[in-house]
């Protein structure tokens, strides 16, 4: 009797730590380039939904798997240089205010929860500012996971992947 009381109270003492570790946070990065090129010509070079490795040096390959660019519920395949594939699917987008929102579909990044927004922005001058930002959480739930698989490497590898797009697309509109 003693036995089976003592493993029912050590039971519920290990649930109810787990029950009290904090799950991973929503994270947030948001990231911005000032290019000198109107803002036409910059949602021009962004805005299809097939284009990003055309602008992005991360990525060796963008295809749509379904639909058409500019269409809600189109899903592209990205191929990441040397790397894997993943899936994301085009939530929102509006030609008119120049922005598109999407989310990660599938992916073997360390984040989950994915959902980015880009938009392109006249600053005056001929000058255009471009804001990409995005909302997500890692993937791996302990509470202290390896670095790359935790907030700080998941915000890391997002930010990362926002500033070598942005600093590309400048240096590729400039012509530098």
């Amino acid at each position: 009797m003693k036995a089976t009381l003592f493993a029912v109270l050590l039971g519920a003492a290990v649930l109810q730590g787990t029950a009290l570790a904090d799950p991973p946070a929503r994270l947030r990065v948001t990231e911005t380039v000032t290019v000198k090129a109107p803002a036409d010509k910059v949602w021009a070079t962004i805005k299809d939904f097939d284009g990003l490795d055309k602008w992005h040096p991360g990525f060796s390959k963008d295809e749509l798997v379904s639909g058409a660019n500019g269409q809600v519920g189109s899903v592209r395949k990205l191929t990441v240089k040397d790397g894997p594939s993943f899936t994301e699917k085009l939530l929102k987008f509006d030609d008119a205010a120049r922005t598109y929102t999407y989310k990660i579909v599938e992916s073997p990044l360390p984040i989950t929860h994915y959902v980015s927004k880009v938009t392109v922005r006249s600053a005056g001058g001929g000058m255009t500012k471009v804001i990409w930002t995005g909302s997500f959480m890692r993937k791996n739930p302990a509470d202290k996971p390896p670095e790359a698989e935790s907030d700080a490497g998941a915000t890391k590898l997002v930010t990362g992947v926002y500033r070598g797009g942005l600093d590309n697309l400048k240096k590729m509109l400039e012509g530098g």
